[in-house]
């Protein structure tokens, strides 16, 4: 199997027994990131998912260039990708689905779908594609979603679902785990989440991404269900308490670092959704408070300087930039020349000759600025 670096070269990518082996790996992806260069050697998928800290599944967001971005911020969390269907997969022209950059590891994919066949020949294909792990997703409330089985109205059918992670497991080697509400609609709330969740650990599946909110498939929207029903972590807490032998993360509404340091006080990871896309810098700090990694922490600027050069690799490969750049756009959420920063991005980078000037221009507008590329160790955002 081949994948793509962001260089534009190819590397080989082979698993046996559990171990990736990533081969040709150029001098400037090593300089670019870090993590890339660690995996030029052998590793283990279990040695990689520490899910201290997760950015989350999130539709047309969390995109190979999106994750890229994000991997100049953190070389620790454990992302994952937006979700794919086993019918888009098994279907549909799979490298636009799963090709990635060496530099996201570690790395997940997360499947919708509620067939145990397919998604076992899913889980297969995301493990020979390189994935560290494998998710399912039980947890999105979309009527889309709803329509074909897919999402948060599984969890009425856990049954089922244990099924489908008992034959992805059969399938694959990878860390198979499921992502899910408190509840949705009528189910008896904490009962409810139990049966759930003790049915599906029954299959030796042991890690749960808990978003602390029920999702109601009757009445709200997809938008409403993010934000309508009320954060509930206490239910997530004694999850984990009353299943002390599994990795319980919690999810929803999390928006700083010392939220998350207080949370991990009680389960085992976060994950943050959202908020890493609208104020990403704050992921800056995650290797150094939440991992204890000693190193200097990253300015904007350098990760500025950084993904333009990506960005001139991505274009010419004949990428638009504003498929690149509007992931970005929070980049210098609240300081001076944010506004400034956002609207050259805005107004030029979908124009069909826009290149990498338009970014220069962007940076000149807050590097003028002297608090725009501060950073005070210790600070959460």
């Amino acid at each position: 199997m081949q994948l793509i670096l962001h260089d534009g070269l190819h590397f080989t990518v082979q698993r046996k027994a559990n171990i990736v082996i990533i081969k040709h790996l150029s001098a400037k992806t090593a300089l670019l990131f870090p993590l890339a260069a660690e995996l030029h050697s052998v590793m283990t998928s279990t040695q990689l998912l520490d899910r201290r800290f997760t950015l989350a599944p999130m539709m047309e967001w969390s995109t190979s260039d999106c994750r890229t971005f994000w991997r100049l911020l953190t070389q620790k969390a454990v992302l994952y990708s937006e979700m794919v269907t086993t019918g888009a997969l098994l279907h549909g022209d799979k490298s636009r689905f799963l090709d990635y950059n060496a530099c996201e590891h570690p790395l997940a994919l997360q499947l919708g779908g509620s067939d145990p066949i397919s998604l076992a020949e899913c889980a297969r294909i995301a493990e020979d594609w390189g994935y560290d792990e494998v998710n399912l997703n039980c947890g999105c409330p979309s009527d889309r979603v709803q329509n074909g089985m897919i999402g948060a109205c599984l969890m009425a059918e856990p049954e089922l679902v244990a099924d489908c992670i008992a034959s992805m497991q059969k399938a694959v080697k990878i860390p198979v785990t499921v992502k899910h509400r408190i509840g949705i609609d009528d189910m008896e709330d904490y009962e409810g989440l139990v049966k759930f969740v003790q049915t599906i650990a029954e299959t030796g599946c042991n890690t749960f991404i808990v978003h602390a909110r029920k999702a109601w498939l009757k009445g709200l929207s997809p938008k409403e269900n993010r934000e309508v029903p009320p954060l509930q972590y206490d239910k997530v807490y004694q999850l984990k308490q009353d299943f002390p032998h599994l990795n319980i993360l919690i999810n929803g509404g999390i928006t700083t670092l010392e939220q998350t340091q207080n949370l991990l006080n009680h389960v085992d990871g976060v994950m943050i959704g959202r908020e890493a896309y609208s104020n990403p810098y704050f992921l800056a700090q995650v290797d150094q408070l939440i991992y204890g990694i000693d190193k200097p922490v990253v300015s904007r600027n350098e990760v500025m300087q950084k993904f333009m050069i990506y960005c001139e690799e991505q274009l010419s490969k004949g990428a638009r930039l504003n498929h690149l750049t509007r992931h970005i756009l929070g980049l210098y959420q609240g300081l001076p020349g944010a506004r400034q920063f956002r609207r050259v991005i805005s107004e030029q980078a979908h124009k069909p000759d826009a290149g990498i000037e338009v970014l220069e221009r962007a940076l000149a507008t807050v590097n003028e600025l002297p608090l725009a590329n501060q950073v005070e160790v210790g600070t959460t955002y």
